[in-house]
């Protein structure tokens, strides 16, 4: 069976610290593959600065393009709206039988885990990969079975503070892939 990490998010704009990441858990052999799922309405959220799903996907499929165990999953963009990551989970094993989803989340999140639809049975049924955020300690042990605390490289990049810089004009070069600068220069996003 496939093992696939499920690395939700809303991806506003994608930036090398998500690549990075993605590239290391799928390197340190624990998973098959890493799927960068874009999510249209995070229910936590403020959706006010969103760009449309279309231009998040399109710099999505630019971004992962050189790589061949980083996919983009486009699911939820079919599914109703909040978007619930319990859902997205039972979609894709039901899609993809031949996969077991875990599921891909920062230590920023797993503090408020407990707030999210159906919390208890994501961790039962699929499992919680828990990556470090700068700022955002996890205190161990934790005494959950099914979730795994891995060291990651981090990467002190958020999307807004990306959206801030390009709305400003100041550079954000090494932060974002090329092809994905290109994409927001040409459609003038952020401004």
């Amino acid at each position: 069976m496939r093992s696939v990490g499920i690395f939700g998010g809303s991806f506003n704009p994608v930036h090398v610290g998500h690549l990075r990441l993605a590239r290391h858990l799928r390197q340190c052999g624990a998973l098959d593959a890493v799927w960068l799922t874009l999510s249209p309405q995070n229910p936590l959220k403020d959706t006010d600065l969103l760009v449309d799903d279309f231009h998040r996907l399109a710099m999505l499929r630019l971004a992962v393009a050189e790589y061949n165990d980083i996919e983009v999953c486009d699911v939820e963009l079919s599914m109703p709206r909040p978007s619930y990551t319990i859902n997205t989970l039972d979609l894709l094993s039901s899609r993809f039988p031949d996969c077991r989803f875990r599921l891909i989340i920062g230590s920023d999140n797993w503090l408020t885990f407990d707030r999210w639809r159906e919390s208890e049975r994501i961790i039962a049924d699929y499992g919680v990969i828990v990556y470090p955020r700068p700022g955002y300690e996890i205190q161990l042990p934790i005494e959950k079975d099914n979730v795994e605390i891995v060291s990651a490289p981090m990467t002190d990049v958020s999307s807004t503070m990306l959206r801030r810089a390009i709305s400003t004009g100041e550079p954000v070069d090494d932060l974002l892939p090329a092809p994905v600068i290109k994409y927001i220069k040409t459609n003038k996003l952020y401004q």
